[in-house]
């Protein structure tokens, strides 16, 4: 017999415009992952191999929501978080002796590497606040040396826009291999370069001070909506760029171009560099990686999609409950996933179009300033500043956004390995203590590193790694867990094999690729 209805479940939505007002968590998702995947990964994959990687990055959107969905599948119908459902993953266990209050603490396998990703994902944010820290010293230079670094910056930069575009009118070759950049420099310009200031890190202090306040008193309402506006705003303006640049003969984007892209084919190594590796760590983080998988049955739980569903008590009206909101969960992912694509195209056509014929790829302190190029040819002397305003709202909505996500999951898995009690007040207690340990973790892997680029790539390398594991959990999920009344079709589950063979391979190669 059915038991007695719970008063928080709530029929599912039928209609489009209602199923629209129930959407939510992907977007929040959204909203962090322009950050460090798009603006950083995605130009930087542009600028060193081109035009040749735009399938990649589409498949890397793409062929992620399928995991995504399936493990929001699991959260829909088990009322759990991603912590608690890997954590059951069966395989190998560590366990440690200490048993505080008679609780045997330990993790499975997979839950162990998650720990490991989420490590590596510090550094990735270290590579996002030091980002803001660039963009604050170029618009406010705190010393003398920073105006002085700034200037210089402008001067090489602005020399190698001249050069290119000279090349272009005269049909000549456009410097966009790196060694043909170093020689549009002047030996006088190389001569009077100033040394890297420390205005960056001063500003990356100041501000994680700020959001350590900020989440630790839980002030972040307010913060979260303004952030995804400046998030939505700044990316109308890229997308506007983007159009406006096949105005200008030496930056347009041919169809050739498009064409090449879209063509299943790998880039050579070019000198020092391996734009293939770049590709893949940006795999690892474009669109939702691993750590943003995780993270999204968490926001689910928070909008009520479970809650909505109710327990599970084997009746018909259960299941087409459960199918309604998993409708709603499908249509909330999917919705994001066209956003942050159309997004992710824009940022890696404008790597590729600009910062790649120039030679130009964003790293170390001068990160933020190359990444600026991007819009000077349509916005010209107001190109700086604009970018500057952009970056910081990015880059500061996924530093924000992702330490807050970052500050549950590491409270939930105290509780996932029996550390402590999963009460709400020992919850808030951590919470709050992790509001303060992460972010200065953060800074001070900027700190000890000093390249944002870098940073993120690590991050991205660790997430990529990560992928395959997460795979084959939903791939347990569906084929172990799943109830009969929500399987899906024979194509989604042919997907998600894909999936976890694209993610094992790209995994395999990273690793392969790092040993030699």
């Amino acid at each position: 017999m059915p038991s007695a209805p719970d008063d928080r479940v709530q029929s599912p939505p039928r209609t489009l415009p209602r199923i629209l007002r129930h959407i939510g968590p992907g977007f929040i998702l959204a909203g962090a992952l322009v950050g460090s995947g798009e603006l950083i990964a995605t130009t930087a994959t542009g600028a060193e191999s081109g035009f040749s990687l735009l399938w990649l990055i589409i498949l890397g959107c793409v062929v992620k929501v399928f995991v995504q969905i399936e493990i929001g599948r699991q959260t829909i119908t088990h009322n759990q978080s991603a912590l608690t459902a890997l954590n059951q993953i069966p395989g190998p266990r560590i366990s440690i002796p200490w048993r505080p209050q008679g609780r045997r603490v330990g993790a499975n396998w997979i839950v162990i590497c998650w720990l490991c990703m989420f490590m590596a994902t510090l550094l990735l944010f270290g590579g996002i606040i030091g980002g803001i820290g660039q963009s604050l010293a170029m618009t406010w230079p705190l010393t003398e040396s920073g105006r002085a670094y700034n200037a210089y910056q402008d001067q090489r930069i602005a020399l190698t826009i001249r050069q290119t575009e000279r090349a272009h009118q005269e049909g000549t070759p456009s410097p966009a291999a790196p060694e043909t950049a170093q020689e549009t420099q002047t030996p006088s310009t190389e001569a009077s370069a100033p040394p890297v200031p420390a205005d960056d890190r001063i500003w990356a202090v100041m501000i994680t001070a700020l959001t350590i306040l900020a989440l630790y008193w839980g002030r972040y309402g307010f913060i979260e909506r303004f952030a995804l506006i400046l998030v939505g705003t700044f990316t109308l303006i890229t997308l506007f760029n983007l159009v406006q640049l096949q105005a200008h003969g030496s930056w347009a984007i041919a169809l050739p171009d498009l064409m090449h892209g879209l063509h299943f084919a790998l880039p050579p190594q070019d000198g020092g560099s391996n734009p293939l590796i770049t590709a893949l760590a940006t795999f690892g983080i474009i669109g939702v990686g691993a750590s943003d998988l995780v993270a999204y049955p968490y926001w689910c739980l928070e909008k009520g999609y479970a809650r909505w569903t109710g327990p599970n008590d084997h009746s018909k009206d259960w299941e087409k409950r459960a199918q309604g909101w998993l409708r709603v969960l499908q249509w909330d992912a999917w919705s994001a996933c066209l956003l942050y694509t159309f997004t992710t195209v824009a940022f890696y056509l404008l790597g590729a179009s600009v910062l790649g014929r120039v030679g130009l790829v964003p790293e170390g302190a001068e990160m933020i300033r190359t990444l600026a190029v991007m819009y000077e040819p349509v916005f010209g002397s107001g190109a700086q500043f604009l970018f500057l305003f952009g970056a910081f709202a990015v880059l500061y909505s996924t530093f924000f956004i992702g330490n807050a996500g970052h500050c549950r999951l590491a409270t939930d898995v105290l509780a996932v390995v029996k550390v402590t009690n999963p009460s709400d007040s020992q919850r808030g207690v951590w919470m709050k203590v992790f509001a303060i340990v992460l972010p200065i973790l953060c800074v001070a892997a900027y700190y000890t590193v000093g390249s944002p680029v870098l940073l993120v790539m690590i991050g991205g390398i660790a997430q990529a790694l990560l992928l395959p594991m997460v795979a084959f959990a939903a791939l347990h999920f569906r084929f172990r867990q799943c109830h009969p009344a929500l399987r899906p079709s024979r194509f989604w589950d042919l997907m998600l094999v894909v999936a976890f063979l694209a993610f094992t391979v790209i995994g395999i190669y990273l690793v392969y690729a790092q040993f030699n």
